[in-house]
Order: C-alpha cells, then structure tokens, then sequence
C-alpha cells in the first residue's frame, strides 16, 4: 500500500498532463452526469465548492444551478469548515487561495441534499483522500445527504490507504463514469 503522501505526488504529477482544454471539457462532462443523477434532481440545497486551478472546474455548476438550487460553499475557519449560502457577488479569497462565500452562515446542515465534494484521489470502493488538512473529514459525519466525489479519471486508483474516520463517498464521478 502506499503513503497517502507518495500517492498526492503521483496524482500531481498526472494532473499535469490535463490540457487546459481537456479541463474545460471533462469538468463539463463531470456536470452533466451529475445532473443525471435523481439525487441531484430530487435535490434543493447542494454544498459544493469553489474549483482551484487543478481541480474539475465548478465555475459553471454554480452559474448554471444558482437560479435552480439553492447552493452552499465551505469556507475554512480555523481547522473546521464553516457553511455559507452562496451569493455571486459575496465572494473573497480566503485561506490557501480558495474563494469563499460571504453569505449568511449555515449551522443547520440537515438542510443539505447533496454535497459535492473534491479530493486530491478516489479509489474503486469510493473512499477519498484529500489533502491532507481534515477539513472534509470533519465535516462529512456532520453531513447526511449524498456525497459525490468529483474529479478526473487519472485521480482514481484501485485502492486507498483508509483510517476509521474515513467516511466512503456514495458516487465518485469522473469524466468517463460513475463508480
């Protein structure tokens, strides 16, 4: 088994190799299967997250689900995760460069239907590996809509090391399908 830590350098090293037009395309490819999901139909309230430069780009999920759903965005508070409504126009960067809702506070987070979530890798049982902070993990028990793990086909491996508080994701969508 792998380190989680040699794993984040692999998986670096092949995201690399995504042009800036296969970015574009897959990310769109990735939302279009979300959208096909009855949970996300079914769906009133989704906890995504603002896309840094390396990861699938949620630039267009927000533009196109805002008038549809209501979205939510984490922003990082110390070492948790705090919940935000989402408004376009109440934005700032925050910690490591992730831009951050500044919209009303959210403490009921059973009002969330779906979260959807990045990671750095998956593997085949749906397990994630992020980068390294904790922040999902301590928020995901709190959670209980569905959780989808988004991210490109090259970050998938057969199998992740795991710890007890590792909570599996319900689907993990790439550009080429749904696990």
């Amino acid at each position: 088994m792998c380190k989680k830590s040699d794993i984040r350098m692999s998986i670096k090293d092949l995201k690399k190799n995504i042009t800036a037009e296969e970015r574009t395309r897959f990310s769109e490819q990735i939302r279009c299967r979300i959208e096909q999901l009855p949970e996300f139909k079914q769906a009133k309230t989704i906890l995504l997250y603002h896309s840094l430069p390396d990861e699938v780009d949620t630039s267009s999920f927000l533009r196109l689900w805002k008038e549809d759903k209501r979205l939510l965005l984490p922003a990082v508070k110390g070492d948790n995760l705090i919940i935000r409504n989402y408004h376009p126009e109440k934005l700032k960067t925050g910690r490591y460069g992730i831009i951050e809702s500044q919209g009303d506070r959210i403490t009921d987070l059973s009002v969330i239907d779906m979260i959807i979530i990045p990671g750095v890798a998956f593997d085949k049982k749906r397990n994630r590996l992020g980068r390294g902070k904790g922040y999902y993990d301590r928020l995901l028990p709190q959670v209980t809509g569905c959780k989808i793990g988004i991210c490109y086909e090259c970050q998938i491996t057969d199998l992740l090391p795991t710890e007890k508080h590792d909570i599996p994701m319900d689907y993990i969508i790439t550009e080429s399908g749904i696990i």
